[in-house]
């Protein structure tokens, strides 16, 4: 499916480091606040955002921590080496000793083994051939094998990202429960003195878990669509009670991120109450979509072509929308992980 916009990003917006390496506060990059009904938007810096909630308007974050998801690996098939060397992307958790991944390489076939390290392997137990991804059965499960992945993975690191950066940089100042294999970005940018002041002022902060899976397969012939892209999440009972509270009280929702809004809206009920769940989503949230829960959303700025856009749609028009990305660019914001913050009202 198409993105429902175009447009053209110079390579001079992708923000290549963290703030923090560029000489700034994570909460001082730049925040566009837009209308989604005009499409008019305001320029100011994250830390102002209190001045533009107000109280019983609800924050809702996701507080899945960042795994290091990128892990090098010797590749064997029966008694012969295929590869010395060869890079595995996780992808998404399937349970306690297995995960989809995407080898970097071609020709993996059911049975291969992937060495790590002396204490742990992986075999190869499911190959398809209409996607990259193959799944893994580990040695280790649990908490093992997530203590391995911290001692020899490293943060996954796309093109527009000029050097390695620490785990770190990767992680919400409020993550906590381990399982996305890629920053849940869109609030990267707070600080527990901002969320603080968000308190004050009488703004509600709740918490859910969804796990981010793998957005690029390294391979322009596959494209993961939402709804083949599935992810666990969890919404806690005092989250769906805030929120229902909030709405019943005419305070907005606001979700941190695209992630936030498909937890929120696979849990939802018709007339906009959330429910408490655990499970897999795989909904494809896009133009069509009536949003039960969500009023608005922060979120960073997101590449042509990106599925994320289908999402925004569904806050905003597509012709508006452009608008709002044109000018994104005319003012020079900063695109992906590390760059500024777009709040959508």
């Amino acid at each position: 499916m198409a993105a429902p916009i175009d447009f053209v990003l110079p390579e001079m917006l992708n923000a290549t480091a963290p703030p923090e390496r560029r000489g700034i506060r994570r909460d001082h990059v730049r925040l566009m606040i837009s209308d989604r009904r005009t499409g008019e938007s305001q320029h100011t810096k994250f830390y102002c955002l209190p001045q533009y909630l107000r109280p019983g308007d609800v924050i809702a974050l996701n507080v899945s921590r960042t795994l290091p998801a990128v892990l090098k690996a010797s590749w064997r098939r029966g008694e012969r080496w295929v590869d010395p060397s060869v890079e595995i992307r996780l992808a998404s958790r399937i349970d306690e000793q297995s995960w989809e991944a995407l080898v970097v390489g071609e020709g993996v076939k059911a049975g291969d083994i992937f060495q790590f390290s002396p204490s742990l392997f992986a075999v190869v137990t499911v190959v398809r051939a209409e996607n990259p991804l193959v799944r893994l059965r580990f040695s280790l499960q649990g908490a093992e094998l997530l203590e391995q992945f911290y001692k020899f993975g490293e943060p996954i690191r796309y093109e527009y990202i000029d050097q390695p950066w620490d785990l770190d940089y990767y992680q919400t100042v409020y993550a906590s429960v381990p399982g996305s294999v890629e920053i849940p970005s869109a609030g990267r940018a707070f600080s527990w003195e901002l969320l603080i002041q968000l308190r004050k002022k009488g703004v509600q902060v709740v918490s859910l878990t969804l796990h981010t899976g793998l957005s690029d397969l390294l391979d322009d012939r596959y494209r993961l669509e939402p709804e083949k892209n599935c992810e666990y999440y969890s919404i806690p009972e005092q989250t769906a009670r805030v929120i229902n509270e909030a709405k019943k009280s005419g305070g907005r929702v606001i979700a941190v991120g695209t992630t936030v809004v498909r937890a929120l809206e696979s849990a939802a009920l018709s007339g906009g109450v959330c429910v408490a769940k655990e499970g897999r989503t795989c909904l494809r949230i896009h133009e069509q979509t009536p949003l039960q829960v969500v009023d608005g959303l922060m979120t960073g700025f997101h590449e042509p072509e990106a599925s994320h856009l289908d999402l925004l749609s569904a806050f905003v028009p597509p012709p508006i929308l452009s608008g709002m990305y044109d000018e994104a660019v005319r003012e020079r914001y900063l695109w992906h992980e590390f760059g500024d913050i777009h709040l959508i009202l």
